[in-house]
């Protein structure tokens, strides 16, 4: 093998254990020392016997890392050798490590300058002013239409004209911004923050703040879209998935193919200080899986399919035909299409898209303003007929009476908006099941595609889960929605915040059974055709981590513990009593000994008073969230209404339209500052704790008043770190942030010129069975986290490191400077 051979393949056989070869020798030293103990038995089991974790042994791959005269391990191995012999065994063959400088495939970062980094920011701030400003004269100016002497009939007749005008312009501007500042996208590289990035930029926000794109998902009208901004899209192609492109001109999508939900093919990715754009080329008849990442620079031929939770990373090929999954994806034999076809021309496509641009145009649209002036208009009525004084002898708005109809608008939009949704949610989608039965196929398009339609999206709405999720109410608002969870084992955490369903009433969760933030339950299987829904049963006594999509027909049984972005598999034996780790998967322990540390405080009288406790503090949480952000909505309805009552037409309404402007910044200070100001309130997160203990109740509030939603209009400006700042993250210079997600920002460190993509998560804590850990995370300067990438808690990535997109980097893990890697879990590439 190498030195560790050379030293002596005969060492020590005199106890039970003792190693017999140098690399043996070698490893017991470093697990001996990572695990501080005196020695361990080179045939011992590292999770069963030697009470190791996950974290231990990341710690230990790194050790191994840093040595010239082994070959690197990775956590894969580690499960796949669960001992010392079994590992040196399976390495004897593997060359040394070499040192990170080998990591010269990493093309040199783009130089930036602070002087663009400003001029940059200055530039967006303008372009955000003279839209809101152009917005507010297009609406001033079809408000005075709407009113200008018509009553009855005529009045909603101009309602419905000016909605769908209105409509039809916002999906045209991003079309016209694109073809006016870019013409046609060709692969290249743009440098971050300069004058060119400011146009890509601009593009990038209209496409993606379109309301009208998530209106024509999963319908013939995307396909259109996508044609008008320059993609190549054949006909047939069914697209779920709302990351919506953006250098549209390098997608090519031929005919019949079918991209799921949440599914990433951006043609560009941010990396090293610059922005690289490059195609994706997907053939005929192409399945791309749920959650699935396409880099730049990849394709599939004719016929080929893609998992779900799989990735393509840059260069990645998949031939006509072929399957494959994981991350980085590998061919497999699974196959993705198991829904037969059935007959749908092209009248029946024609009439779905047509039926789904009236009900756009004449329905959907003049229904919410309408309602929301109809609304207005009855509550200013109401407290101008309790409360005269709120207006002045000339009819004009008092300052007091700003304040009241401010309030008293936001309350009634705000709670009568949970309400209602309350009752949408608990009663639509189970009176609509009726119409779909399970199993069955139907042809997308038909009146049954728009049942399933309207139980999928009311069931993906994300506010109602926020509100309970994270206590013992999101078991009830569950069973209200339609899943089938009894009998419950209530533990207070049975589930996350965020939790999807495409079907609840075939959607079933086993007794005892724990589910983490980011559950995506598939029930639907859907062709370019065809379509059906069918039961998705998760096993009792599971544990589900982290952003976990589960299909129907997951072959998991009783006891599985299902790790962070964990592929479910859809064929072979069904798994039982073990855990499942990776894309592809592959099976670990269960559990490990040192997780049972709090399993006193989780059955008897001790169960009894942490939960009852626990649920006295979750009601709190509700109340605490529920009045926050009313009191945002409060904020913004105050400032929009004092630039409509006060600032109507001054400077012929620039003022007005900063105003409302200001009020989406006003949003996200407000709600960084109730996040910053329960942080000092609180206690720091602990390190480890049990989940009904006080410290990790105040880790639970702060998850669910988290920002972030109101952060996303700053994607890709310098104003983004200074929000990150503003509730403690650590943020160097010149970050470049297009969507990173950070969940524990206190606990998160990032170095200059750092590079966050889109959906990439920075997440330093896990909830594991009932046992909160956490720990620092540190990124250095000039790291790169790809689209959809996961960072784990007590990570370290050295300076210039790269993370692939779609990759998994796991808790504890040590990557070396100016390294690449990827994969779920991730390792050296």
């Amino acid at each position: 093998m190498s030195a560790a051979r050379a030293e002596g393949s005969t060492v020590i056989a005199d106890r039970p254990g003792a190693a017999t070869t140098g690399a043996e020798r070698i490893l017991a030293e470093v697990l001996a020392d990572v695990l501080r103990t005196e020695r361990v038995s080179v045939e011992s089991h590292f999770f069963e016997e030697l009470g190791a974790d996950s974290l231990v042994m990341a710690h230990f791959c790194a050790r191994v890392r840093k040595r010239g005269d082994l070959p690197s391990v990775s956590m894969r191995d580690i499960y796949r050798y669960p001992t010392i012999r079994s590992l040196a065994k399976a390495l004897a063959d593997v060359a040394p490590s070499a040192k990170p400088a080998a990591a010269g495939a990493l093309e040199p970062p783009t130089p930036t300058t602070t002087r663009e980094y400003v001029l940059c920011g200055a530039l967006q701030v303008l372009f955000y002013l003279g839209y809101s400003y152009l917005g507010v004269i297009a609406t001033i100016a079809g408000y005075q239409w709407l009113v200008a002497g018509s009553q009855g009939v005529e009045s909603y007749l101009r309602l419905i004209l000016l909605s769908g005008v209105a409509f039809l312009v916002v999906c045209a501007v991003p079309i016209a911004g694109k073809w006016l500042l870019i013409g046609r996208w060709k692969p290249q590289q743009i440098r971050v923050w300069s004058l060119a990035y400011v146009r890509f930029w601009i593009v990038k926000t209209l496409i993606r703040s379109n309301p009208g794109v998530h209106l024509f998902v999963g319908s013939p009208l995307y396909g259109l879209y996508l044609r008008a901004l320059g993609a190549k899209v054949g006909p047939r192609v069914v697209i779920f998935s709302r990351r919506i492109p953006v250098c549209t001109d390098l997608l090519t999508i031929g005919a019949g193919t079918v991209i799921r939900r949440e599914s990433s093919f951006l043609c560009y990715r941010a990396q090293a200080g610059r922005i690289e754009i490059g195609p994706v080329t997907l053939g005929r008849d192409v399945y791309v899986g749920e959650w699935s990442v396409l880099d730049i620079d990849t394709s599939m031929g004719d016929g080929a399919q893609l998992g779900h939770a799989s990735a393509l990373h840059s260069g990645q090929a998949v031939p006509a035909g072929e399957r494959w999954h994981g991350s980085p994806a590998l061919r497999t034999d699974t196959d993705y299409v198991r829904v037969p076809p059935a007959r749908c021309g092209r009248l029946r496509r024609a009439t779905y898209a047509t039926l789904t641009l009236l009900a756009v145009l004449f329905l959907y649209v003049p229904l919410l303003k309408g309602g929301l002036e109809l609304l207005f208009l009855a509550v200013s009525s109401l407290i101008e007929v309790l409360d005269p004084s709120v207006r002045s002898g000339s009819g004009a708005l008092t300052l007091r009476g700003l304040f009241i109809e401010a309030l008293a608008f936001s309350a009634v939009l705000f709670f009568g908006a949970v309400l209602l949704g309350l009752l949408a949610v608990g009663t639509v989608p189970r009176a609509l099941s009726v119409f779909l039965k399970p199993d069955m196929v139907y042809p997308i398009y038909s009146f049954r595609y728009a049942v399933h339609r309207v139980i999928a999206g009311l069931c993906r709405l994300k506010f109602l889960p926020l509100v309970f999720g994270d206590s013992s109410f999101i078991v009830h608002f569950l069973s209200w929605v339609g899943y089938r969870l009894s009998p419950v084992v209530q533990t207070g955490s049975n589930f996350g915040s965020e939790v999807t369903t495409t079907n609840p009433v075939l959607t079933s969760v086993g007794s005892g059974t724990m589910v983490a933030d980011g559950l995506n339950v598939i029930n639907d299987e859907v062709s370019s055709t065809s379509f059906r829904v069918s039961r998705a049963a998760i096993g009792p006594r599971n544990f589900v981590g982290n952003y976990v999509a589960y299909p129907a027909g997951g072959r998991t049984g009783d006891n599985c513990l299902l790790a962070i972005k964990a592929m479910v598999p859809i064929d072979g034996q069904v798994r039982e009593g073990v855990g499942l780790l990776g894309s592809p998967p592959f099976e670990i322990p269960r559990s490990v000994e040192r997780d049972s540390r709090y399993d006193h405080l989780r059955t008897g009288e001790a169960l009894r008073r942490g939960l009852a406790a626990k649920n006295r503090f979750n009601v709190r949480t509700i109340g605490i969230f529920l009045l926050t952000r009313w009191l945002g909505v409060f904020l913004v309805v105050l400032i929009d209404l004092a630039a409509l009552a006060v600032f109507y037409d001054v400077f012929a309404h620039a003022v007005m339209a900063a105003l409302f402007a200001l009020s989406a910044v006003v949003a996200a200070v407000y709600y960084a500052l109730v996040e910053r100001g329960l942080q000092a309130l609180g206690p720091p997160p602990p390190a480890i704790c049990s989940i009904y203990e006080p410290d990790f109740w105040w880790v639970e509030r702060l998850w669910k008043l988290h920002p972030i939603k109101f952060f996303h209009i700053f994607d890709g400006t310098p104003f983004k770190s200074v929000l990150w700042r503003l509730i403690g993250a650590r943020i160097g210079k010149r970050v470049f942030d297009d969507g990173v997600f950070i969940s524990e920002p206190t606990l998160t460190a990032i170095g200059d010129e750092c590079v966050l993509n889109h959906y990439s998560i920075i997440q330093c804590e896990s909830q594991e069975d009932g046992t909160y850990k956490s720990g620092s995370t540190t990124l250095g300067a000039g790291c790169a986290l790809g689209v959809g990438a996961f960072v784990n808690y007590g990570v370290t990535m050295g300076g210039g490191a790269v993370l692939a997109a779609h990759s998994f980097l796991m808790k504890g893990e040590t990557v070396p400077p100016c390294a690449r890697w990827g994969g779920n879990p991730a390792r050296e590439m």
